[in-house]
């Protein structure tokens, strides 16, 4: 019973919402603690794991650890310690982020943090963890090398290697090789690039196109871009700088991530540097460069305003340029395309990565990058994290062609126990969702409920019963995504109105109560067939019926 045991919450068979449960001696260990955005038009905030399998666990959940600060990792956090009272483990900028959040999220007033730096460890429980600099797309990503019954674990976190990084940006190459000659029993892998070959575009590459960009451009310019990108921010303020502009936020995440930068230190700009965007009009076009949120076009983003000519302190001019220093997540297509074009009609010139590779580096390590982690740890066994099925695959396959023998592909729910050897099939154990909007959890039926409306539409049917009994009866329709005109809106209310006089009729006759069960039916159906009639489908249909007293 000394095995340990792998149980992911989210991340595994899906992208985003990250979380990953160790399980030892009756303890347990959770890493990352992160949501993911639903882009299906529901109203919907966020999406995080459903906590409550962790339930028969409270009291023996010893602590989070924290790979960095992207919400896919650290963003249900809030959640998670409003359900069980726990330390967080996690580097400055993570637990400097969370803080931030601490009106929106009283919860975070009591958080138990404690810092961890690359060379650092931490015992939580049975559980030893030793914190490893690797280089992401965020300022103070981590690794972690785990000690425990099977011997030692190795989560990558989000990584890649990038030799145009500062020496202490980039990936502690030497320590992950270290590792490797001491014996990792277990290698937990970032899949997200795993169909990327070829080697990955590095920031001091990106830096230098994008000022060329920059300098030859005679009006304003945008960038947008991931607002938690620091080491990008860095050398933005230097190309804003020797270019001759000033650097203008756009965008709560990106104000929001500037202040954390800079208060840590990251960001040395001088004060002159940044300009506020109420005061845009003050500057010459070709002297500011803005920094945007809403490369995923989101709805209320900056780039998503302006795109729609809405933004109510940035208007774009023929001359000006906007460059998307950034990849679309899969299923925003469609909505990036949209914003594009938004842009592209107002005359300015939109850059993209497709256009030029150069303007973004990924955060993540290409299939090169990830053979060369296997390469350098060589584990006994290796379990793929973070990506679709697909994604799992793949990175098993790699894994295998390194000839690493014991290799699993798992996802959510899927509990793995590891005998320091070998890996295998545990059981599966249902892992849910939970919904949020405005700070509420909504259950999956009301879901099912918006879904349907979306598709069909709604009508309601009211049935005013007078006093003196339903032969008196007014029906009155009212609908909504259903008719698309006032002519069959009409059509279908003269059309239920007869539908229901029939029904009302052969109710009488037949000396039933009146608008007994069987009446009530015969009356909706009715008001179905004549939405039916008109619409050519049938909609959800709601009877309503107000009785006079």
């Amino acid at each position: 019973m000394n095995d340990l045991r792998i149980f992911p919450l989210g991340g595994l068979g899906e992208v985003g919402m990250n979380c990953l449960a160790l399980e030892q001696n009756g303890e347990i260990l959770l890493i990352d603690a992160g949501v993911t955005f639903d882009s299906r038009g529901l109203g919907l905030d966020v999406v995080h794991p459903d906590f409550a399998c962790l339930d028969r666990f409270d009291g023996r959940i010893k602590g989070l650890v924290l790979t960095h600060a992207h919400e896919d990792h650290v963003g249900a956090v809030p959640y998670l310690l409003d359900r069980f009272d726990i330390p967080v483990y996690g580097p400055a900028y993570a637990l400097e982020l969370l803080k931030s959040r601490r009106r929106e999220h009283p919860i975070l007033d009591d958080m138990k943090a404690e810092e961890i730096a690359p060379g650092s460890r931490v015992r939580v429980g049975s559980f030893e963890v030793e914190a490893i600099r690797v280089a992401h797309s965020i300022a103070d990503a981590l690794a972690f090398a785990i000690r425990t019954n099977g011997g030692t674990v190795v989560h990558t976190g989000d990584f890649r290697f990038d030799g145009t990084l500062a020496p202490t940006e980039q990936l502690d190459i030497a320590r992950f090789r270290a590792l490797g000659k001491e014996g990792v029993a277990l290698l937990m892998s970032d899949s997200t690039n795993v169909d990327v070959e070829g080697d990955t575009v590095g920031e001091g590459e990106v830096a230098e196109r994008l000022e060329s960009l920059v300098a030859k451009q005679t009006g304003g310019v945008i960038l947008g871009m991931f607002a938690s990108n620091t080491s990008r921010m860095k050398r933005i303020g230097k190309i804003a700088t020797a270019t001759g502009r000033r650097i203008v936020p756009l965008g709560r995440s990106i104000v929001n991530h500037l202040q954390i930068a800079r208060r840590l230190g990251y960001l040395p700009w001088p004060e002159e540097l940044l300009w506020p965007p109420d005061r845009i009009g003050e500057l010459r076009r070709n002297q500011w460069l803005a920094l945007a949120t809403g490369t995923q076009a989101e709805e209320y983003s900056a780039l998503q305003r302006i795109a729609k000519g809405q933004h109510h302190q940035v208007k774009l001019a023929g001359g000006d340029a906007v460059i998307l220093s950034s990849r679309v997540i899969p299923g925003h297509e469609l909505a990036v395309t949209e914003m594009i074009g938004g842009l592209l009609r107002q005359g300015v010139e939109v850059i993209t990565a497709g256009d030029d590779p150069l303007v973004h580096a990924s955060g993540h390590a290409s299939a090169p990058d990830q053979r060369r982690m296997i390469q350098e740890t060589m584990p006994a066994a290796f379990l793929p994290l973070h990506g679709t099925r697909m994604h799992l695959e793949k990175h098993a396959k790699l894994a295998r062609a390194e000839g690493i023998r014991s290799v699993l592909v798992a996802e959510d729910g899927d509990r793995v126990r590891f005998d320091g050897s070998q890996l295998s099939p545990d059981f599966h154990e249902k892992v849910g969702r939970t919904w949020r909007a405005h700070g509420r959890v909504l259950a999956e039926s009301l879901l099912d409920d918006r879904r349907l409306l979306a598709a069909e539409g709604l009508v309601v049917a009211i049935l005013h019963v007078p006093s003196g009994g339903a032969s008196g009866a007014q029906l009155v329709l009212v609908s909504r995504g259903v008719f698309g005109s006032a002519a069959m809106d009409r059509e279908a209310s003269v059309l239920a109105k007869e539908e229901v006089r029939q029904a009302l009729a052969a109710a009488s006759r037949e000396g039933r109560e009146s608008l007994d069960a069987a009446t009530k039916d015969a009356v909706q159906r009715g008001v179905r067939r004549a939405v039916q009639k008109v619409a050519g489908y049938r909609p959800t249909v709601h009877l309503e019926i107000v009785r006079e007293a």
